[in-house]
């Protein structure tokens, strides 16, 4: 299967009001390109300096998704062109891309991580942290000009039993679902990837980051 094709079949089956992240990491500029030529904009990396190389040479109607774990020193490298961060895990993270979006007179949106796996090695809030990170954002605008949070972002455990993610996925939701109300900004909740996103976007996931099922297994 081609590249095209793959992408072609995957957006068959999307949902109208769920966004795909085409996640591109470790895949070489040219396979980007034959995804771009199949009608996808929005790509997904998670190494600063691999998109920011990415960046540089490919068209620019692209929206670059930060889908890995940030390290504060790098944010600087992708304020200037960065559409979504969806990794935000902590407050002094958020400080840093409030400070550099600033510097580059823009307003970056970003996701909130919720820590939402039985594993240990995955990134995360857990809700008292995420609350009071949204409390410090939206009512300390002085300080949080410059960027916007706009929903959550979750991984599940990674495991074969569907009723496990299944619930990972459902407490998450459940969890947007009470911000959002009170809050017109949350718009996106990204959840679910090659090997779970059918099951993610039954529990309600807006924003699902395919790689694997569109360019082939990892280099």
């Amino acid at each position: 299967m081609s590249i095209q094709n793959n992408l072609r079949s995957i957006q068959a089956t999307l949902p109208e009001n769920v966004t795909l992240v085409a996640v591109s990491k470790t895949k070489p500029v040219s396979d980007l390109m034959e995804a771009y030529k199949a009608g996808q904009r929005i790509f997904g990396e998670n190494k600063i300096q691999e998109m920011s190389e990415k960046w540089e040479v490919m068209p620019k109607d692209i929206q670059w998704h930060m889908i890995g774990h940030v390290q504060t020193n790098k944010v600087k490298y992708m304020a200037p062109f960065v559409s979504l961060i969806h990794g935000v895990d902590s407050l002094k993270l958020a400080q840093e891309i409030n400070k550099q979006a600033q510097k580059n007179n823009r307003i970056i949106d970003c996701l909130l991580q919720v820590y939402i796996a039985e594993e240990e090695s995955k990134f995360g809030l857990d809700e008292r942290e995420l609350n009071e990170i949204l409390k410090q954002v939206q009512n300390d605008k002085e300080n949080y000009n410059n960027i916007r949070i706009v929903g959550l972002m979750g991984m599940a455990t990674f495991t074969n039993n569907q009723n496990q993610i299944k619930k990972e996925f459902s407490r998450l939701k459940t969890i947007f679902d009470t911000i959002a109300i009170h809050n017109s900004q949350f718009t996106i909740l990204s959840m679910g990837m090659s090997g779970d996103y059918a099951l993610a976007i039954e529990c309600g996931s807006t924003m699902v980051r395919i790689g694997s099922s569109i360019f082939g297994n990892r280099n």
